[in-house]
């Protein structure tokens, strides 16, 4: 064994540059590998650990008291599938102001309970203490982060009784409420429903679940039951997000270890041709055929193991601000994000795994191979198909050095299709990433109309000094010089009939055409009573065009259509029109207008005309691209730019083998008058034509990727005008990436081959 080390150590120290190439190949693969499985655990890992940790319901069951009764809903428990239970607990809606702990004005659930523990649904407190007394109130804390101690104290009033003072907050995965009181609170209340909370022994799917809940709840009062929501809708918004980004992101990886394969078969194939005198003379001291091919596959190993090591240390330094991106804006409750800890160990031991299973099959060759006939191959290159390609393309027109680069890769075909598979799908991986920028910047164009400065406005009328009513601030905010539009937002929390978790609601007025959003199917509300929403609420709620639903706010309701898929949105958001806004609040008033001003104007001098206007106003102004856009944007170029690299070092191993292999002939061709200019040409020639073969392959490849990726976006429903992107300009620009990243790679063997002296060439003969 120490012998095998001894020459594997000595093959590594005499292909540095090989070395060099193998460990930044699984460098960045492995980073891109890490990334892509950190998402993937993430989207679901941390969600179902806290769930299990807090024994979350699988179905929050609320039920009309008014039909049946707390004995009958306690039944439940001991139905056959049902694991555990807790309640029935009683439950109420109340209203809150705008701006009652950060919350929209709307419906809060609150449920009485007397402790947070429980066989179902375990609370965890963040801050203060349970409720336990009448008066007192517990709020589910959504925001990412601690609660704030100096929110202790808030007071919230309850209808025909003393106002409710804040006491804790806590955390409930099974988001089973928005805040919690004692039973005699809830009493008082006189609650006209009451929640059940399950755990099924079976909950894997909706249709088992929906079963399960059916099996308990048969026998009660028909219309009893007015809603249910199950754990896996919260697992869908948990993952939203993050689901959106995992199709591009796991795809970029998978390309990572396909050229990561390739490059490894390749550099050791080439490592096993160009040394069988090597190969020979170790059979001649007596080295066995396993012992040779454990000394190949050493000498890959050390590199691979060095990358791998590296690129999980990268890897995991990115993955953080990737995962806090992914994760941005949604409720985690007590789910941890992070890395999961089975993600760098799968990488620290699979990718040199790979690299030794890639390195195997062309290590075999040098098993096979006897002393004798490996020394005899070692004397001299095997160039004769080369040598017949070079001698037809004489008779072309070309510059001979031209026509002696073109027939270059013909003597080892082998390595030729090697190299041209990493130069696809490095071309590959350019289409696709192109294709997403272009789609990500039409959507963060949608609606941008004539491209003029954007301001946001913000209006507080709680603000001391704050005198302007809603229209005045419309109005002025249209005096002011240089206003093109002015759209107005309205947001309140509103409950929706037969959901168990309420909806942010953005309500519209306003100009329209600059700031329309983006209509995926059907049109935007513009009347009364109808509502659009993204497919991520749609299909949470399992709602669809033309469906009806009831909304709740402040005891008014409006049954409303949905008439519009947007192209994307929160999963807990849905869009309305002013006049269903006025349906629901008849004081209603905006918190934000999103102005659209000139082109060339000064959209600072606006902001700050608009707050010297009335101190209830902040202005700022707006950024031209969303967060969504940046996000994939930033993910595409660096991942593009660690398998151009990669693609690259590719070709840079392959123009360097066959360099080395044709010292001989590069020295008699230097010998009869070709100049170090000449060299070069010919040697970036030799690969320039697996470029262009490989952009012909590789575009195609890529359009194909962005198309899968683009529909499989969960969050997001693309139109097609989104996701057409090709023009005759981009294909060609992509057909000479596959050309760049081949004389990229090139470049550098072949200015060393330029320099090569004929005694250096010729030194061994």
């Amino acid at each position: 064994m120490s012998a095998v080390w001894r020459a594997s150590r000595a093959a590594v120290r005499r292909r540095r540059i090989q070395t060099v190439v193998i460990g930044l190949v699984v460098l960045c693969s492995t980073t891109t590998v890490l990334l892509a499985l950190a998402l993937l655990a993430a989207s679901s890992g941390p969600f179902d650990t806290a769930y299990a940790a807090q024994r979350g319901a699988h179905t929050v069951a609320v039920f009309d008291t008014t039909k049946v009764s707390p004995q009958q809903l306690a039944g439940t428990a001991g139905r056959p599938g049902v694991e555990a239970a807790a309640g029935p607990f009683g439950r109420t809606v109340l209203e809150v102001p705008d701006g009652w702990l950060g919350h929209p004005a709307g419906a809060l659930t609150v449920v009485g309970r007397a402790d947070p523990a429980g066989p179902v649904d375990r609370v965890e407190i963040l801050h203060g203490r349970w409720a336990t007394a009448p008066g007192e109130l517990v709020v589910n804390w959504s925001y990412d982060g601690s609660p704030y101690p100096e929110l202790l104290g808030t007071k919230l009033a309850s209808p025909g009784g003393p106002e409710l003072t804040v006491v804790g907050f806590a955390a409930s995965m099974s988001q089973s409420a928005g805040a919690w009181v004692s039973p005699e609170q809830m009493a008082a209340l006189h609650p006209s429903s009451a929640q059940m909370l399950y755990r099924f022994t079976d909950p894997s799917t909706k249709a088992r679940l929906s079963s399960a809940l059916a099996a308990a709840t048969a026998g009660l009062p028909e219309g009893s039951l007015t809603s249910a929501q199950t754990h896996l809708t919260l697992k869908q918004a948990f993952s939203a997000l993050a689901d959106a980004y995992l199709p591009f992101m796991t795809l970029f990886g998978v390309l990572g270890l396909l050229v990561s394969v390739l490059i490894v078969g390749n550099v050791v194939s080439g490592a096993v041709v160009s040394g069988y005198r090597h190969i020979g003379v170790l059979k001649s001291l007596g080295f066995t055929p396993n012992q040779v091919v454990a000394v190949y596959l050493t000498m890959m190993s050390v590199p691979a193991v060095v990358g791998s090591v590296l690129g999980t240390l990268l890897g995991g330094a990115l993955a953080e601000p990737i995962l806090k991106v992914a994760f941005s804006g949604i409720e985690t409750g007590r789910a941890s994000l992070g890395v999961a800890p089975w993600v760098p160990a799968v990488c620290l031991l699979g990718m040199p795994a790979l690299v030794l299973l890639a390195a195997l099959v062309p290590a075999l060759r040098a098993h096979r191979m006897s002393a004798a006939r490996a020394l005899s191959a070692g004397g001299g290159a095997r160039t004769g198909r080369g040598l017949r390609v070079q001698r037809m393309l004489a008779s072309v027109p070309l510059p001979r050095p031209v026509s002696l680069g073109l027939g270059q890769p013909f003597a080892r075909p082998g390595r030729t299709l090697l190299t041209m598979a990493a130069v696809v799908l490095g071309v590959t991986t350019v289409t696709l990433a192109t294709g997403l920028t272009s789609t990500m910047l039409a959507l963060g164009n949608a609606g941008r109309g004539d491209g003029g400065p954007a301001v946001k406005v913000e209006a507080d009328h709680r603000r001391p000094g704050a005198r302007l009513s809603d229209a005045q601030i419309e109005e002025r905010l249209r005096s002011l010089p240089g206003v093109r539009s002015v759209r107005a937002r309205g947001l309140a929390q509103v409950g929706l009939g037969g959901q168990t978790q309420p909806a942010f609601a953005d309500f519209y007025r306003g100009d329209g055409p600059a700031y329309a959003f983006t209509v995926a199917k059907g049109r935007l509300p513009d009347g009364p009573g109808e509502i659009a929403a993204g497919p991520a609420f749609l299909t949470e709620r399992g709602l669809g065009l033309g469906d009806r639903v009831t909304l709740h706010l402040n005891g008014a309701e409006v049954s409303v259509t949905v008439v519009g898929q947007l192209v994307s949105g929160d999963a807990r958001a849905l869009q309305a029109g002013w006049p269903t806004y006025e349906a629901l609040v008849p004081d209603a008033r905006a918190v934000e207008y999103a102005v659209r001003l000139a082109p060339g104007a000064d959209a600072r001098a606006y902001a700050a005309a608009v707050e010297a206007a009335d101190p209830g106003l902040s202005a700022t102004v707006g950024t031209s691209q969303n967060a969504a856009t940046t996000t994939v944007v930033g993910f595409s170029t660096v991942f593009t730019v660690l398998l151009t690299v990669v693609a690259a070092l590719g070709v840079f191993n392959t123009v360097l083998l066959n360099t080395r292999e044709r010292r001989r002939d590069l020295g008699m061709l230097k010998s009869i008058g070709m100049t170090p200019r000449q060299v070069m040409a010919m040697t970036v020639t030799s690969v320039a034509g697996l470029g262009v073969a490989g952009g012909l392959l590789g575009i195609p490849l890529g359009v194909a990727a962005h198309r899968l990726v683009v529909d499989h976006v969960g969050v997001v429903d693309f139109p097609e005008s989104m996701k057409d992107v090709w023009h005759v300009p981009q294909l060609a620009a992509m057909l000479l990436a596959g050309v760049a990243i081949a004389v990229l790679g090139a470049l550098v063997p072949a200015r060393s081959a330029a320099r090569m002296t004929i005694a250096a060439a010729l030194h061994t003969e």
